[in-house]
């Protein structure tokens, strides 16, 4: 206590200028933006031999350093990005320290109607620095960023990518649990904190953030844990108020390959939480992380509500038809095709399960439905499906199970093992698209233990066999469909209607394509009229042996590559999409009253600080769950009435281009891809709630009610 007594009067009475021992200067990743862009900041500080300045939370003494921004219009500067500290122990005090050189990160969102010409970045950096005296230091830093038409690095870019790559990651992947270990002493209470590593740890800590109502003690007990597991014992002080439901801070851990450092948020149940034996096993833990025989559970469930979702709803189709063709066939034979329906299933996830585990291993993000963010594969899929369609209405076929046919063409109608073993892959692919319930905790569990293979492959072969389960057992029970009417002509009829939900899927996957090709996504829909005409002749002239038929399949050929080379090459520009990461569309306000902005960092920590109830949506052009379910309740009329009520801001992350930075946002609510909505409090310290997929106005209107209180 003297010795921050002594820190507070010298800080009163020593001049700033006399702090000469820590040097600041502002740098900019960039020399040159372009509006909308965004830019790394960093305040570099570069401290003498010996002396050191302090972390965000300094600890049992010093001062935190500071960065004040001085902005000019149509900037806005994101949190600051805080590398992990050192930790100082004396025979009394423990503090949390820099030395050497430090780097304190920033992103500066750039307004998109930023006229061109320079623009002055400037912030007062402010710090106690300490050796066997301290003294404080601040300093007036500024940068100069040239507005114009192109974005080109800085010589400083590769220090502060240097910085970033230091920057602690996100704990979701660690499988955070923790838990208070007894009932309080007076006001002191041992706190358990218990996570996930691939690799034995030689030294671990937790390194707390700053609190007014309660304090972390710096003193760390190493406590035994089953192989594969770190754990840690920690004192928690109180000053005032109720025991903290949740803590922050940064977890660091030493292995025989590097030093590794991530944020982390342990949500705490409330106060003598334990269960009523005597082992003191707790009955909550730091995020909702259920054992895996769970997260198995979810997957299966998941996956079984997925044939339900109307991104599978033309595949359902095609089964419904293949049952009717089955009913009264050999009962083997109906098992045989259930299961390499289910073959088909399984392959198909296994394929994703591994690209996820390539990407991840390559050092890119990776998220559901991925595929639909790739403007090659919508291409690809949109005329697949349309042929399918085609084929459904029997536009290049004689009728239905007859003659060998080109299995490309073929596939998709005909209820062989072919054709099961196609539909399972079908039913995947378009899946893929969709979020059911009990989904998301799985799918994100999978991908934040990405570098566990094995979990990642388990968990995506257990929703395979959610999807397949339901057709295996209709397989198997051939009973079952003994009420399904015979077959005869009118199944032709049937699986010409049939066609129509699969042309609905294309229409769909069409519209997902044109979002990377702008207006010139027309030219995708001529490719498509002239490849509908080359089934046609196909069709009609060849499949059904009418004269010439060598005169057809000339024609059918010169169809396909003057529509390829024409329309695909030429006027689509299918080499040549829309970059959606530097594309920066404009969110317009709603029809129906709802006034979303663009979600960001930055936007979310103005919204916060303003102490304004927030509500994020993220979502995708190509995600169906978020456009049939969470939009609908989000812009229903008592949510929009709860939002002006509240005066609370709505912001929008787009994911339709998979960006990294809503990626890794979405990893930090165990999610690997969309939809996410997330209600945050007025309280800017308080955490965000996390709404169900299975969304209703109701659900909306009574979180934003909790998060204006």
């Amino acid at each position: 206590m003297l010795k921050v007594l002594f820190i507070i009067c010298l800080n009163a009475a020593v001049p700033a200028a006399q702090a000469a021992h820590t040097q600041a200067r502002l740098v900019l990743a960039a020399q040159n933006a372009r509006p909308g862009d965004t830019v790394l900041a960093g305040i570099v500080l570069q401290m003498d031999p010996d002396w050191h300045i302090y972390w965000k939370n300094p600890g049992d003494s010093g001062i935190a350093t500071k960065v004040e921004w001085e902005l000019p219009p149509g900037v806005a500067a994101g949190p600051v990005q805080w590398p992990a500290p050192q930790k100082l122990v004396d025979s009394v005090l423990t503090t949390y320290i820099y030395k050497n050189q430090a780097v304190l990160l920033a992103l500066l969102t750039l307004s998109s109607n930023l006229p061109a010409g320079p623009i002055t970045i400037r912030a007062t950096v402010s710090w106690l620095e300490c050796k066997s005296l301290c003294i404080p230091g601040k300093e007036e830093v500024q940068g100069v960023l040239n507005i114009g038409e192109q974005t080109t690095p800085s010589a400083a870019a590769a220090l502060l990518e240097q910085w970033q790559n230091q920057m602690p990651k996100s704990g979701d992947i660690l499988g955070l649990r923790a838990w208070w270990e007894a009932p309080a002493k007076g006001d002191e209470r041992t706190l358990l904190i218990e996570w996930n590593s691939t690799e034995p740890a030689s030294d671990a800590d937790f390194f707390p953030d700053s609190s007014d109502s309660f304090g972390v003690q710096p003193a760390t007990q190493r406590v035994p844990a089953p192989p594969g597991e770190i754990s840690l014992s920690k004192v928690v002080k109180k000053s005032s108020g109720p025991w903290p439901d949740v803590i922050t801070g940064v977890l660091v851990q030493t292995t025989a390959k590097s030093k590794l450092a991530y944020d982390v948020q342990a949500r705490l149940g409330p106060p003598n939480a334990l269960a009523a034996g005597s082992s003191g096993t707790p009955e909550f833990s730091a995020v909702p992380l259920p054992p895996l025989w769970e997260k198995l559970i979810y997957a299966f469930i998941g996956g079984l509500i997925l044939n339900v979702m109307p991104c599978v709803l033309p595949v359902i189709a095609l089964k419904i038809l293949g049952f009717v063709g089955q009913a009264k066939a050999n009962p083997g034979y109906a098992r045989k095709l259930g299961f390499i329906y289910a073959l088909g299933v399984l392959v198909s996830f296994l394929i994703l399960s591994v690209l996820v585990i390539a990407l991840q291993a390559a050092g890119h993000k990776a998220g559901w439905g991925i595929q639909f963010a790739n403007p090659y594969f919508l291409v690809f899929m949109t005329t697949l499906v349309t042929l399918i369609a085609l084929n459904l209405f029997g536009v290049f076929e004689v009728h239905l199970g007859g003659g060998t046919l080109d299995a490309a063409s073929r596939l998709s109608g005909k209820h062989g093992p072919a054709g099961a073993f196609f539909n399972g892959l079908l039913a995947t692919v378009l899946a893929t698209s969709c979020t059911a319930p009990f989904l998301g905790a799985a799918v994100g569990f999978a991908f934040a233990r990405g570098q566990e293979a094995a979990l990642t492959v388990l968990v995506f072969l257990t929703i395979g066999l959610g999807l397949a389960f339901p057709y295996v057992l209709l397989s198997c029970q051939p009973a079952w469909l003994r009420g399904l009417p015979k077959p005869g002509p009118w199944m032709e009829r049937f699986k010409i209607a049939m066609g129509f939900p699969m042309l609905a899927a294309a229409v769909w996957l069409y519209s997902l394509a044109s979002v990377h090709y702008g207006e010139r996504s027309w030219w995708l829909a001529i490719f498509l009229v002239m490849v509908a005409l080359a089934a046609w002749v196909y069709g009609e002239f060849v499949q059904r042996h009418r004269a010439r038929p060598v005169i057809a399949i000339a024609a059918v050929l010169v169809l396909l590559v003057t529509a390829y080379f024409f329309a695909l090459e030429n006027h689509l520009g299918l080499l040549a999409p829309i970059d959606l990461a530097r594309a920066q569309p404009g969110i317009e306000a709603n029809a129906r009253g709802v006034a979303w902005q663009t979600w960001s960092p930055a936007a979310l920590a103005r919204a916060r600080a303003e102490g304004r109830p927030v509500l994020v949506d993220f979502t995708a052009q190509w995600c169906l769950t978020c456009n049939t379910i969470i939009k609908p309740a989000l812009e229903s009329a008592a949510v929009r009435q709860k939002i002006r009520q509240l005066n609370a801001v709505a912001l929008l992350g787009d994911y339709t281009g998979v960006p990294d930075d809503i990626t890794d946002e979405l990893k930090r609510y165990g999610r690997a891809g969309v939809p996410l909505v997330l209600v945050y409090p007025k309280d800017p310290n308080a955490p965000p709630s996390v709404l169900p997929e299975a969304l209703t106005p109701g659900m909306v209107v009574a979180a934003l009610d909790r998060a204006g209180q």
